[in-house]
């Protein structure tokens, strides 16, 4: 593809040296639920405007820029000063805030553009990816709309899809999902999340369907799941387990187990961390012979200091999140990010 030949071109300008560093660092892939992630302005086509200045949160263009500079910074640390190679998002609104942020702050410098479509969600808040052209091409998008036959009433986010190439011309699927909320409590919508999670396992299994014989599809799901990784919706029906549970059929959840995570949970309830932002993969991406693939114990839990604040009723800390309810805070979301990191075999670098 046109693309490649350009970035061989631009290689082979680099001294040998300089190109195997290149191929052979470690490409960071990362999601975040951004927490009510709005512009400030009034939007007439939505009954939903909570978040402008004179409505209920009182969301000015003040509030805005501090959390899109909250935004960014934490982006940055936790890049590691390289560009973060796809990042996953939900609650974002519009394509406004993300310019926002990846293209008016200090990340412009990693070259991000992003995918994001407007859904069905109430609030019109999104799934979304930011991916850096340093490390890939968007070949096609899509979403993939919530349907429920046993309660067409309901209408719940789209699960967001984006298929890559690399600079090697290696295919990488995403993923991205914000499945349906506890709001009406857990056992009450535990149906809406499988569902979700059913809607997702047929997608993943028609692109692996699809692929030429021998050929493992490389796949990322990455998403605030609104369950755990022992919960039904993905235990049972996406069949994600972590790798010391897998049998035939499964999907790798490399976020089934906190051990070696860093961190116990990705939020709080009172005084209990929980998992349910994850990132789960195929095992085409477990395999390390050929090309990209997972980088062996890099699944992590971001938890810098500042994402934090001390937590006065359950003790211990809780995320220094934007508001509390109608109350605001200022600070950054109510959510962790989470992270892996892909590599590429040896030989094939070399090639």
């Amino acid at each position: 593809m046109r693309f490649s030949y350009l970035f061989i071109l631009l290689l082979g300008l680099l001294p040998v040296s300089a190109q195997a560093q290149f191929l052979s660092e470690p490409i960071r892939i990362a999601f975040w639920n951004m927490e009510n992630f709005f512009d400030p302005f009034v939007d007439s086509t939505k009954s939903y405007n909570a978040f402008t200045e004179d409505g209920m949160q009182h969301w000015t263009k003040a509030r805005f820029y501090k959390k899109r500079n909250n935004m960014y910074k934490a982006i940055l640390a936790m890049s590691e000063n390289r560009p973060i190679g796809i990042i996953g998002m939900c609650e974002v609104e519009n394509e406004y805030v993300l310019s926002a942020v990846f293209e008016q702050t200090p990340l412009k410098k990693h070259n991000y553009r992003f995918v994001h479509y407007e859904g069905p969600d109430r609030r019109g808040i999104d799934p979304a990816i930011a991916y850096s052209l340093d490390y890939f091409q968007l070949v096609e998008s899509a979403v993939f709309p919530y349907v429920n036959p046993e309660d067409t009433t309901y209408h719940s986010r789209d699960i967001l899809y984006a298929k890559f190439i690399d600079k090697q011309d290696d295919t990488i699927h995403v993923f991205v999902n914000h499945w349906p909320s506890r709001y009406s409590g857990e056992l009450e919508t535990v149906g809406s999340r499988s569902c979700s999670a059913a809607i997702l396992r047929a997608k993943v299994d028609s692109i692996c369907a699809s692929m030429p014989e021998n050929y493992q599809a490389k796949i990322i799901m990455m998403g605030d799941l609104n369950d755990c990784p022992t919960d039904p919706s993905v235990y049972d029906v996406l069949r994600a387990r972590y790798p010391s549970e897998m049998e035939e059929g499964c999907l790798v959840n490399l976020f089934g187990k906190t051990e070696g995570l860093g961190f116990e949970g990705t939020l709080k309830h009172q005084a209990d961390w929980q998992v349910f932002d994850q990132i789960i993969v195929t095992k085409g991406l477990m395999d390390d012979r050929v090309g990209l693939h997972y980088q062996e114990g890099s699944a992590r839990i971001f938890h810098a200091d500042f994402l934090f604040e001390d937590d006065e009723t359950y003790h211990g800390k809780k995320l220094f999140r934007t508001y509390l309810g109608p109350r605001y805070i200022g600070g950054f979301s109510d959510h962790l990010p989470v992270f892996i990191d892909l590599e590429r075999n040896a030989s094939h670098i070399e090639k």
